[in-house]
């Protein structure tokens, strides 16, 4: 389990709303379930060894996947209950919750009300969105737009849960030993102090490669049959390769709109929390922008590739370490499926 942590010792309100109303984080969580698959377990279950190839392209080692009787809902209730226990808010003063995942409880209704419920949340409103691996950027910009643009949200719980082991194909290497489960939460209040709390943030979309990788059975364009069972479209698939540039060269360039847009140079950014599926992608951006590899902080290592969760565990990760601190800015950075991608900017 990761434990959540606070940013803050002391967070202020107050009632007074002007135009340097922000949102910030708050506080972090994180949870990822407790059965551990080494890259071991896969050169039995695929009969071929793939231990090396994981180590040194991808630098991951093990992974984390739900029990039987885990499922998404379980990983972000765990997740969001942590953030606001370490805020110290209760339930009940929560305005919003909007949870990020491609790999939702049900079709319909939302995880998020499932989650809503299990926290006891009562006065709060809540729903999904689905931009894949870019949500929990994706849903940290909604969010903070919401505190911004409205006196009447204080505290908004973002959430983004990955449950993917649920939908792969076990006898696909190209798949089963790269993705894992988990979820990463963020807690978001109100910011008076200028130049704190999200300063920037862009979305991008390559609608094009919408085929190129994902889940396609289940939906309303092919549902579930005979013929999605023994097709395995009901569970992920990569259909093409992607071009490898694709991340490296957005990525750089959200990096380089982000900086002009709050006027920091690209070197006096603290920190990078970049989508975690490929480590050798993370690091030929930060070389393109001329900053030291160890801005990156990754995870993958020991928790494999958790999609919507990976840049919230990124960030509470660093938090429980000692890396990210109060008053630090940091660059977060998300890439999935559609394509979609998203970039934040936000000091803490």
């Amino acid at each position: 389990m990761i434990r959540a942590s606070v940013l803050f010792s002391e967070f202020y309100f107050t009632e007074k709303m002007d135009n340097l109303r922000n949102a910030n984080i708050i506080s972090t969580g994180a949870y990822a379930p407790d059965w551990v698959l080494p890259n071991a377990l896969f050169d039995e279950l695929l009969g071929e060894e793939v231990d090396t190839w994981l180590r040194e392209n991808v630098h991951i080692y093990e992974r984390r996947w739900c029990r039987e009787n885990e499922s998404t809902a379980d990983l972000a209730e765990r997740a969001g209950k942590q953030a606001l226990e370490r805020a110290g808010v209760e339930a009940g003063a929560v305005d919003l919750v909007i949870v990020a995942t491609d790999t939702p409880e049900f079709v319909s209704p939302s995880t998020a009300s499932v989650v809503q419920y299990r926290l006891g949340a009562k006065n709060a409103g809540s729903f999904d969105i689905n931009t894949a691996c870019a949500g929990f950027v994706t849903a940290l910009d909604m969010g903070a737009k919401y505190i911004r643009a409205d006196e009447h949200y204080r505290y908004v719980l973002i959430i983004g849960a990955y449950a993917m082991s649920k939908y792969l194909n076990k006898s696909d290497k190209k798949t089963v030993t790269l993705f894992a489960d988990g979820a990463g939460a963020v807690l978001l209040g109100p910011e008076t102090r200028e130049g704190f709390g999200l300063l920037a943030s862009q979305l991008i979309s390559e609608g094009q490669y919408n085929g190129w990788m994902g889940i396609y059975g289940g939906g309303a364009h092919m549902p579930t049959d005979e013929k999605v069972l023994a097709n395995h479209d009901h569970q992920l698939k990569f259909v093409q390769k992607f071009p490898p540039e694709l991340n490296p060269e957005h990525w750089t360039a959200m990096t380089h709109t982000l900086s002009q847009r709050i006027g920091v140079p690209v070197s006096e950014v603290d920190h990078f929390f970049i989508t975690q599926i490929n480590i050798h992608s993370i690091w030929e951006t930060l070389d393109r922008l001329g900053v030291p590899r160890e801005k990156g902080h990754t995870i993958m290592h020991y928790y494999g590739y958790t999609g919507s969760a990976c840049i919230g565990m990124a960030m509470n990760d660093a938090w429980e370490k000692g890396i990210l601190k109060k008053g630090d800015l940091s660059y977060c950075i998300g890439s999935g499926g559609g394509l979609a991608f998203a970039s934040a900017a936000i000091r803490l």
